[in-house]
C-alpha cells in the first residue's frame, strides 16, 4: 500500500516510516506560524498552509497583493476596488490624492455648478471669470484695488480697479476704456495730484454739469474726480468731488 499524508489544521502528518524529529518540526513550524496569526505580531503571510485559512470548511488563498491591504503596502487601483466593491478609475481616484483630475470632476466644487438644479444657480462665473449673483450681494467690508497711472497719456482701464490716482507731470489727455456693456453701471474715483500748473483733457464721452470741465489742480493740490456709466462706456457723467486738498 502507498504512503499517505493527513492534513488537518495546516498541519502535515509525515509520510509513514518518518522519524519522530520529522514529525515534531512540521508541528513546530505549522504552530509557529498560526501563534503568528493569532497574536498579530506578524503580518500575514500568503504561503501559510491554506488549511490555516478556512471559512465554512472550505480552504481560502489571498496573493501578496492582497496582504499589502492589511499591510499598509503600495495596492494596485483594482485592489482598492475591493474596499468599496466598485470599479474606479484612475481619475476617479486623483480625487482622494489631489493629482490631476478630468473637467468633470473638477466640477464638483466649481462655482458655476452651484445650487441643486440649473434654475437653482445663486452664483455663476463665465470664461472671463466674471462672477454674477443672482440676488444681492450683503459684504461686512467691501474693498476696492487702486490702480497708480502716470504719464501724459494715461488709460483708465475699468477691468483693473475702481480707484485710480495721478500725479501730473504735463499736460494730460486721459484716456477710458474696457467699460461693461450696456445695462451694467460702472462707476470710478479719480485722485489727481498737481505735478504743476499743467492742463487736463478729459474724453470727449465725458459729461460735465452745465456742460463745463472742472478745474484742474496746480503744485502740490489733490483734486478727486468720480465718473459713472451705464451705456457700456458711451456716455460718461463727471464730478468734481473735491477740490484744492492740500
Amino acid at each position: 500500500m502507498a504512503d499517505t499524508t493527513t492534513t488537518t489544521y495546516g498541519l502535515t502528518k509525515p509520510e509513514v516510516g518518518a522519524s519522530e524529529d520529522t514529525w515534531g518540526t512540521k508541528i513546530n513550524t505549522n504552530l509557529d506560524s498560526l501563534d503568528d496569526l493569532l497574536d498579530g505580531t506578524t503580518a500575514i503571510k500568503p504561503n501559510l498552509d491554506e488549511g490555516l485559512f478556512k471559512i465554512g470548511g472550505t480552504a481560502v488563498t489571498i496573493t501578496a497583493a492582497e496582504a499589502n491591504i492589511l499591510g499598509g503596502a503600495t495596492v494596485t487601483t483594482a485592489e482598492l476596488n475591493t474596499l468599496d466593491g466598485i470599479t474606479a478609475t484612475t481619475a476617479e481616484l486623483n480625487i482622494l490624492d489631489g493629482v490631476t483630475a478630468t473637467s468633470a470632476e473638477i466640477n464638483y466644487l466649481d462655482i458655476t455648478t452651484l445650487g441643486t438644479s440649473e434654475a437653482s444657480k445663486a452664483v455663476t462665473a463665465d470664461a472671463n471669470g466674471d462672477v454674477s449673483i443672482s440676488e444681492e450681494l450683503k459684504a461686512k467690508s467691501y474693498n476696492e484695488t487702486v490702480v497708480a497711472l502716470s504719464g501724459a497719456t494715461p488709460t483708465v482701464n475699468c477691468e483693473n480697479g475702481n480707484v485710480f490716482t495721478l500725479t501730473t507731470s504735463a499736460a494730460t489727455t486721459f484716456t477710458f476704456s474696457n467699460a461693461p456693456s450696456t445695462g451694467t453701471a460702472y462707476a470710478f474715483v479719480l485722485k489727481v495730484v498737481g505735478g504743476g500748473a499743467y492742463g487736463i483733457t478729459w474724453p470727449s464721452s465725458v459729461k460735465w454739469a452745465n456742460g463745463v470741465s472742472p478745474d484742474t489742480p496746480v503744485s502740490s493740490e489733490t483734486y478727486v474726480y468720480g465718473f459713472l456709466t451705464h451705456d457700456g462706456g458711451t456716455t460718461w457723467y463727471g464730478f468734481l468731488g473735491g477740490a484744492d486738498f492740500s
